[in-house]
């Protein structure tokens, strides 16, 4: 006896076809298994013998039947089948998921098959198309919630508006009372523009792509800064203004207005009493890349306690009446969604940095 004759005594390929984990099939044309390995037996239920004397179709799920004739009939007419998947029901009546190889033999009128057991990733993809199908109908929800709040507050605002066009100020004597009255209608009408520019954006929100123009950094704030002058005359805080590295930038107009009056009305909301209070509103070029700061000297906090929730939804870090902890949470998200990084630093009592890069556009 040879070498050869001896390995293949010892390394005979039935043992191969019983010990694989994987499931292996011999069907023949006439629709009956003529032999499976163990491993089918145990993923099904079913003794050897029980298996090849039933018609293969009464295993397979009913919904699957169809496709799976017709792709048997591919592979009877001499084509291999790859990465077909179909459904085939347990003796204790589970279904489990197949993914198969199969190759005909034509001569003998054969199907050598291999199969493996995708249930579990057939279960995680049921559950991760269901939470997506959440996901979704949760944004839905919101966007309706949204759109119908900004549409809704059109109606008082023009009605207010209405109010500023029939009032005659001819009569007021008060220069102080003219003021007010005309600060109230300007920032009545940016608020209508606002409102606008909301049911706009959310309108063309599903599009792919977020719309953007060339923006003036100093209009823009220029505008933010006219829609709040209550709030800066009120609290005496100086605005710096510094746009010499460059001041425009491709962005979604309702998302700059957004980011300024959130990081501007924080740093007015939690200034420091009696010190005489800045907020500086630059650009610059950080190695190449532009980015925007806006800085103040208000009551800051400590970054290495907050610095991992103070982009979160509902996170405050101060106990003022006005605090609901979403502006910081819109910022961070209106300059990711444009492709950005936002980075801040801070420190009890010296106030607070917001560092804006811009996505580059090159």
């Amino acid at each position: 006896m040879n070498d050869y004759q001896t390995l293949t005594d010892h390394y005979r390929p039935e043992i191969f076809f019983d010990i694989s984990a994987d499931l292996f099939f011999i069907a023949g044309y006439d629709g009956y298994f003529k032999k499976v390995n163990p491993a089918v037996c145990k993923l099904l239920g079913y003794t050897e013998s029980e298996l090849l004397s039933r018609p293969i179709n009464e295993f397979i799920y009913p919904e699957d039947l169809e496709k799976t004739i017709q792709s048997r009939e591919l592979v009877k007419s001499g084509k291999p089948l790859l990465h077909f998947e179909n459904r085939y029901i347990t003796k204790s009546g589970e279904i489990v998921w197949l993914a198969w190889t199969s190759m005909p033999h034509i001569n003998h009128e054969l199907v050598y098959a291999i199969a493996k057991d995708v249930t579990y990733r057939k279960k995680i993809e049921v559950e991760r198309n269901n939470l997506l199908a959440n996901i979704k109908k949760i944004n839905q929800d919101l966007k309706k919630i949204t759109y119908t709040a900004s549409h809704d507050l059109r109606s008082p605002v023009n009605n207010l508006l209405s109010v500023f066009e029939l009032l005659d100020v001819t009569k007021i004597q008060d220069q102080e009372t003219i003021e007010f009255i005309d600060m109230l209608k300007t920032t009545t009408k940016n608020l209508k523009t606002t409102l606008n520019s909301y049911v706009d954006n959310i309108s063309h929100h599903d599009q792919l792509n977020i719309k953007v123009e060339n923006l003036s950094l100093e209009n823009v704030v220029r505008s933010v800064l006219h829609s709040i002058q209550s709030q800066i005359k009120e609290s005496n805080i100086k605005i710096e203004l510094d746009f010499e590295a460059f001041d425009k930038v491709l962005f979604n107009r309702v998302y700059l207005e957004s980011i300024f009056i959130n990081l501007i009305t924080n740093a007015i909301k939690y200034s420091q009493l009696g010190v005489p209070q800045i907020i500086t509103i630059k650009t610059q070029f950080q190695n190449g890349v532009a980015q925007l700061v806006v800085a103040d000297n208000g009551c800051g906090f400590d970054i290495d306690k907050v610095k991992d929730k103070i982009f979160g939804l509902n996170q405050k870090f101060h106990q003022h009446i006005d605090s609901h902890g979403i502006g910081l949470y819109l910022v961070y998200n209106h300059v990711t969604d444009m492709g950005g990084q936002i980075d801040v630093t801070s420190e009890i009592g010296k106030g607070t940095t917001f560092t804006i890069s811009f996505k580059s556009n090159s």
